[in-house]
C-alpha cells in the first residue's frame, strides 16, 4: 500500500472528479500512481463505499449529458483507488502513509471540514487515537512526517473555501502554536509543506451504490501554480494557472449561488420533495426569478470589475449545465447545510458590491440571507 497519493473523503464528488482524472492520468501514464482513501465519518454509506474500494474491479463512473450539442453516455471503470482506510480504525497505516510514501495529500471534507474540534489536545500527537478534526488529523500526520525526516508534501484541499489551501494551512499553523510545537515544525508547516489553493468544478448528481456516481461531461480542476509543487497527474481538464481568483468567483457567483438559490426557494415554497434542478429551470415563474438574480444582482459586479464578457460566456454554460436533460440533480441534495452554503456563496456578492459601492439594492440575496436593504454588509468570509 505504498501509494503516492493520500486522499481524506470518499464523497461521490471526488470519485467522478479527481479519483477518475488520476485513472484516466494512469491509462495514459501520466500519474504519481494510485490513491489511498481515508474515510473520516462513522455513516454506513461511507462504510459500504470503503468496502467497494477495497474489492478487485473498480467501481463505475457514469457521464451523462451534452456536449458541443451531441449527447455523451459514457460509462468508465475507475481502477485508481488501490485501498480504503478508516481513520478511527486504521490511524497507524496513514500515519506510515503520510510519513513515507505519500507525497500528495488531497481533500474534500465537506462544507464543515475546516471546523476546529473542542476535543482535540497536544496529547493526541503520534496517539493510537486520531484527533477529531482535519486539520488536527493533518497537524499530528504532518508532525509525524517531520519528526521522521520525510520530504515535504503538496497539500490539494477540494472544499469549497476561497484560498482554500492558504486557509488550511494557516488553521493547521495556528494549532501547532497554541500546541507549541516548535519553531522548526511551524517552519516545515509553513515554508516546506506546498499548500495549494484550488478550485474543483462538476455537477455530481447521483451516487452509484456501494460506490461510484453519474456526473456530467463538464468538469475542470483549476490549480493555482506554486513553486516546488508536486501535481498527483497531468490531466486536459485540470489547468494550472497563476490566477485562480477570477476562476473561482465565476463559479461561487454564479453556478454555485444559483443552485443555493434555488434549493431556498425550494425550501421556502415547500415544493416537492424529489425535485431536480431540471425541474426546478422548467418552472417559469422559479426560472425568472433566477434569470432576475443572475442579471440584475450578480452580473453588473462582473462587470463592474471589468469582467462581464468572461462571466457571460460562463453562465450560458451553467444555463446548458442546469439544464442537462440526464442528470436527477435534487434540490434536497443541494440543500444540506443550506445555511452555511448560503454564508459561503450568496454573502460574498453582497459583500463585494458593498466595497466596490456599487448601486445595486440585490433584494433576492438580501431575502435569502434575512439582511435588511439598509443594512452595511461587510462579511466576505466566502
Amino acid at each position: 500500500m505504498s501509494t503516492p497519493i493520500l486522499q481524506f473523503g470518499t464523497s461521490r464528488f471526488l470519485q467522478a472528479h479527481v479519483d477518475l482524472f488520476v485513472h484516466q492520468a494512469l491509462e495514459q501514464q501520466k500519474a504519481l500512481g494510485k490513491i489511498t482513501v481515508v474515510q473520516t465519518t462513522g455513516s454506513v454509506q461511507s462504510a459500504q463505499r470503503l468496502a467497494a474500494f477495497n474489492a478487485p474491479g473498480g467501481y463505475p463512473v457514469r457521464i451523462r449529458g451534452l456536449e458541443g450539442g451531441a449527447v455523451v453516455d459514457q460509462e468508465h471503470r475507475v481502477n485508481s483507488i488501490a485501498a480504503g482506510l478508516h481513520a478511527d480504525r486504521d490511524w497507524a497505516a496513514v500515519r506510515a502513509l503520510a510519513s513515507g510514501p505519500a507525497q500528495v495529500i488531497i481533500s474534500n471534507t465537506g462544507d464543515r471540514g475546516y471546523e476546529l474540534s473542542g476535543q482535540d489536545v497536544p496529547a493526541l500527537l503520534g496517539a493510537a487515537e486520531p484527533p477529531r478534526s482535519y486539520p488536527a488529523k493533518l497537524l499530528d500526520l504532518l508532525h509525524h512526517r517531520f519528526r521522521h525526516g520525510a520530504a515535504p508534501l503538496t497539500l490539494y484541499p477540494c472544499e469549497l473555501v476561497a484560498n482554500n489551501g492558504s486557509v488550511l494551512r494557516g488553521l493547521v499553523c495556528k494549532l501547532a502554536r497554541e500546541w507549541q510545537l516548535g519553531d522548526a515544525f511551524l517552519a516545515y508547516l509553513e515554508d516546506t509543506c506546498v499548500w495549494v489553493n484550488s478550485l474543483v468544478d462538476r455537477i455530481v448528481s447521483e451516487p452509484i451504490e456501494p460506490a461510484g456516481a453519474v456526473a456530467e461531461p463538464y468538469a475542470i480542476w483549476v490549480i493555482e501554480a506554486q513553486e516546488n509543487m508536486v501535481l498527483p497527474c497531468t490531466h486536459p481538464q485540470i489547468v494550472v494557472t497563476d490566477k485562480l481568483e477570477p476562476h473561482e468567483r465565476r463559479k461561487l457567483f454564479l453556478l454555485n449561488l444559483g443552485h443555493t438559490f434555488l434549493a431556498e426557494q425550494w425550501l421556502q415554497w415547500g415544493r416537492p420533495d424529489d425535485e431536480t434542478v431540471l425541474q426546478a429551470m422548467s418552472d417559469p415563474k422559479l426560472r425568472a426569478e433566477l434569470e432576475a438574480l443572475w442579471e440584475e444582482e450578480v452580473l453588473p459586479v462582473f462587470q463592474a470589475r471589468g469582467e462581464g464578457n468572461i462571466a457571460r460566456a460562463y453562465l450560458a454554460q451553467v444555463r446548458d449545465r442546469f439544464n442537462n436533460p440526464f442528470l436527477a440533480h435534487r434540490l434536497a441534495d443541494i440543500a444540506q447545510n443550506h445555511e452555511e452554503k448560503k454564508r459561503r456563496r450568496l454573502l460574498p456578492v453582497l459583500a463585494l458590491a458593498n466595497r466596490m459601492q456599487l448601486p445595486l439594492a440585490q433584494p433576492r440575496l438580501r431575502a435569502a440571507l434575512r439582511i435588511a436593504a439598509a443594512r452595511p454588509v461587510t462579511d466576505y468570509a466566502a
